[in-house]
């Protein structure tokens, strides 16, 4: 979970390919009891963290190719809270990673206690625009656990598992749209 706001997770394939959609950000009532233990019922072909939703986003590189994820969504202050910890299906159920978004800009950081994944977090203002990015690595059950802070006031982070932020055109110039609170079905053909 996070110092400020807990961990979120992003893992997906782009690499250049994506297209653009339109749409309102999402939200959850999620009651924290049960809340990310194990995975809930498969849905569009994807298994969701239990409590979780889901939000559809588009990331927009530097040189300009877009790539669209799928990606659970912590918009409660318990799901911030819960994020990836004691995640370790490095899959992530068939979800592009973990999006958290906060009602305005805050200053801080995250931390991985009780997350056994190693993960990259990118923080994004309350335009989508790119502030920075970092890994994280895995922490135990412990307080000293390190902070990783944003360089800027943030509204958006996103997790993905480590070294995945370059396979979705996340770095310097880069660019995150909320786009629509459901993701369109994954592609189970593969």
């Amino acid at each position: 979970w996070a110092v400020l706001a807990a961990p979120a997770l992003l893992l997906a394939a782009c690499s250049g390919s994506g297209s653009e959609t339109s749409g309102a950000p999402a939200t959850s009532t999620t009651e924290a009891a049960g809340l990310g233990e194990g995975f809930g019922p498969e849905r569009g072909g994807r298994r969701a963290l239990v409590g979780f939703d889901e939000v559809a986003a588009t990331i927009t590189a530097a040189d300009g190719t877009t790539c669209e994820v799928c990606l659970m969504a912590a918009t409660t202050d318990a799901e911030r809270q819960r994020g990836l910890m004691e995640v370790t299906d490095d899959e992530l159920g068939g979800y592009d990673g973990m999006l958290f978004r906060f009602p305005a800009e805050i200053e801080g950081g995250f931390w991985m206690r009780n997350t056994p994944l190693p993960l990259s977090i990118a923080y994004f203002d309350g335009s989508g625009a790119f502030v920075s990015s970092t890994d994280m690595d895995p922490c135990r059950d412990s307080a000293s656990c390190p902070s990783y802070p944003a360089d800027e006031p943030f509204r958006y982070a996103l997790e993905v598992p480590a070294g995945g932020l370059p396979d979705l055109g996340v770095g310097e110039g880069s660019t995150i749209r909320v786009d629509g609170d459901r993701c369109p079905d994954a592609d189970t053909a593969s």
